[in-house]
């Protein structure tokens, strides 16, 4: 929906030092691991301030607490915990922002989206038709499309796809084109397309399949 597109247009914006891991990056299988990656990325933001750490799909580590004998679980909570230190911890932050970017929201531990921490919550909605013919134009810009394949007659109907599926969408078509040595993009590659991406997302493709 456009969570990490604006954490590129904050970065392509400011002059500050732009650092992006994901929360799997911060997952590791040894005890302790995870809280280090934690502390050097918060110090490589401190070096480099201003700084704006951006940390992506954070429901890898920022799920709500609970009590666990696993030793995978108990090593996310440490990570979490030294992630929850960073953000408010006796040390000031000095001039380092944090954005953080989920799928689900309703998962995160509330220690971790108190305000004092984070601040702020933008929600991105999926878009509504004028934006989403507009992504359609954005990723069709560059390709010679038939007659027949405009935004109304191929993308109109599906009122819940999102931008990254637009895109996917418009990627799949224009593959389907060069395969069949076409240089120009049918109606019938962008159906074809659109049945190929929606299946995807049925089965449970992750959304940075699209991304």
């Amino acid at each position: 929906t456009g969570k990490t597109l604006l954490a590129k247009a904050v970065a392509n914006s400011t002059s500050a030092t732009f650092i992006r891991a994901t929360g799997a990056d911060l997952v590791q299988k040894n005890s302790g691991e995870g809280a280090r990656l934690v502390r050097q990325l918060f110090q490589m933001a401190k070096e480099q301030a201003p700084s704006i750490v951006f940390i992506d799909e954070i429901d890898a580590v920022g799920t709500k607490r609970f009590d666990t004998s696993s030793r995978g679980e108990q090593e996310v909570q440490r990570t979490l915990l030294e992630l929850l230190n960073q953000l408010d911890g006796f040390e000031s932050r000095g001039d380092v922002k944090v954005i953080m970017a989920t799928n689900r929201i309703d998962s995160l531990d509330p220690a971790l989206i108190r305000p004092g921490r984070i601040d702020r919550k933008i929600e991105l909605a999926r878009p509504d038709e004028k934006t989403r013919q507009k992504i359609f134009g954005i990723h069709t810009s560059g390709m010679t499309l038939a007659k027949a394949a405009t935004y109304d007659t191929v993308m109109a109907k599906e009122k819940s796809i999102s931008g990254a599926e637009i895109k996917a969408v418009c990627t799949e078509a224009g593959m389907l084109a060069l395969r069949a040595q076409r240089k120009c993009v049918s109606k019938d590659d962008f159906e074809k397309a659109i049945k190929t991406v929606m299946l995807t997302k049925k089965v449970g493709a992750p959304e940075s399949f699209y991304a």
